[in-house]
């Protein structure tokens, strides 16, 4: 399996420079100091997989040049990890297709309350349009959007799905589970203060953000990979994210050849100079970094 991981984001939910802020980090000119909020690109197998559309979605896909989408996938379902999957009406108008999108049953539950425009039985023309595919704690297998049916934007209607007799067919808001056969995803479950949040692990590469406790259960899941990206907020305990002690404590047990931190705020000194602070194998990412298992 080859995988390929793009850095989309990499600050925390404020992101960096800080709206108002005089800081030396969010004044720097330093462009891998200029964050936005956390999310990551994976290609995977010919898939296009991102994990998390927070508000800077729509930013994130123009900048990467991002025209395709297979499956999203969320972690948890904070704003600044949600808050961008209204701008996917982009991708059902190109691709033709409904946004695929993975989470947990919490996690749709916030979903149909922000975006009730978006499940209702007569849709607002223009609303986004999603398949909701529940996952948990156990391997599951994300697909190719090929052969799941066209839609077709009918004016001041909305999309219809064309059927073989020329009839139009009302699209619904299916929630299914996602198929654990052959699967490719690989979820580590873990805690955002008290809340049970998602990692991911694809291929030999895993995506963690926004914990602050990682069960003993989960480690075997993290054995022999080649990166690992772990959250860090800033030198302090902090109930919801990982210390930078804490994240190099986990980071050493894991034992990835590479370890990199990410959902970083503006607590943390410069990149250049936060660089230098870090042990061998450990750096800060940074938005556009990319990363090959």
């Amino acid at each position: 399996m080859s995988v390929k991981l793009t850095f989309l984001g990499t600050g925390t939910s404020q992101g960096v420079p800080i709206i108002g802020c005089q800081c030396r980090v969010c004044q720097s000119a330093d462009e891998k100091d200029k964050r936005l909020r956390a999310s990551a690109f994976i290609e995977m197998d010919g898939l296009n997989i991102l994990v998390d559309a927070g508000p800077d979605f729509r930013t994130q896909m123009l900048r990467a040049d991002i025209r395709h989408l297979d499956a999203i996938l969320l972690t948890h379902n904070h704003k600044d990890h949600t808050g961008g999957l209204d701008d996917v009406r982009s991708f059902n108008y190109i691709d033709k297709k409904a946004a695929e999108i993975y989470c947990e049953e919490k996690v749709l539950k916030t979903l149909r309350n922000d975006y009730a425009y978006a499940f209702a039985e007569d849709k607002y023309p223009g609303a986004p349009e999603w398949h909701v595919h529940l996952i948990d704690e156990r391997p599951f297998r994300v697909d190719s959007l090929q052969g799941t049916g066209d839609l077709e934007w009918v004016r001041n209607k909305g999309y219809y799905y064309r059927q073989p007799d020329g009839s139009l067919l009302p699209t619904d808001n299916t929630v299914v589970e996602a198929p654990h056969e052959r699967p490719n995803v690989i979820p580590i479950r873990g805690y955002h203060d008290q809340m049970p949040v998602l990692g991911f692990r694809f291929g030999n590469i895993a995506y963690i953000t926004d914990m602050s406790s990682l069960p003993e259960t989960e480690l075997g899941k993290l054995r022999g990979l080649e990166h690992v990206t772990l959250n860090t907020v800033g030198y302090y305990p902090h109930h919801s994210h990982f210390s930078l002690e804490q994240a190099l404590e986990l980071s050493a047990r894991i034992g990835a050849k590479h370890t990199w931190l990410t959902h970083l705020s503006h607590s943390f000194p410069p990149h250049a100079e936060f660089c230098r602070e870090l042990p061998e194998g450990v750096a800060p990412a940074y938005d556009g970094l990319v990363i090959y298992d």
